[in-house]
């Protein structure tokens, strides 16, 4: 039998228990993703290591093999989230208008949260450590503060207004989750618009 020959009967036969292997690697990968989400989300990225394979109900040695350091596993569980974000974020800084700008801004992730619960904790989750998610936080940040910036130079927000109010603004969307999913998009609209109220000046 020609080698060629030999070896593709050989991978067909192997076939479905590759599969099933990678199936079982991508359900692993996706349950320590999920778990690490949410422990960072309720506790930050300090979270342990140990916690976040406990809570995805598998051995330490299956985390570290997916993800060799703790800041691998952050910037994997909030890159597409912080993606999103920054096209947001950018596509309110190209409004003409400073406060339409920002009202999108704060608006277009709590109406999204109602759905991606990620989103906002993307955003909202601190860290203190190097790596690509906190040098990608930091300019979300810096471009979110020039928007509030011009905002606030229009006399539209609040003089006392700081950035970290407007990234509180989006927090509060974490409450989402504790309502009925039928009422969320609803309630996501009426949080928005309360929040945009409390930003701008009373006259």
């Amino acid at each position: 039998m020609d080698a060629y020959v030999h070896y593709r009967e050989v991978r067909r036969t192997e076939c479905p228990m590759a599969q099933k292997l990678r199936a079982d690697a991508q359900d692993n990968r996706d349950r320590i993703r999920t778990a690490a989400r949410q422990l960072f989300a309720d506790h930050g990225t300090n979270a342990g290591m140990r916690e976040i394979a406990r809570r995805a109900g598998v051995g330490p040695a299956t985390l570290y093999r997916r993800f060799p350091t703790r800041q691998a596993l952050i910037d994997d569980v909030f890159s597409d989230e912080l993606a999103t974000c920054r096209t947001i974020v950018e596509h309110g800084q190209e409004n003409p208008d400073p406060w339409q700008g920002l009202r999108f801004v704060i608006t277009e992730p709590i109406i999204r949260n109602a759905g991606e619960h990620a989103l906002v904790d993307a955003i909202a989750t601190t860290s203190d450590r190097t790596g690509a998610v906190a040098e990608h936080r930091r300019q979300l940040v810096a471009m979110l503060q020039d928007l509030t910036q011009q905002a606030k130079s229009q006399q539209k927000v609040r003089a006392d207004v700081t950035t970290d109010d407007v990234i509180l603004a989006l927090v509060a969307a974490r409450g989402l989750s504790a309502i009925d999913p039928d009422r969320r998009g609803i309630a996501a609209r009426r949080l928005a618009a309360l929040m945009l109220d409390a930003l701008q000046p009373k006259l």
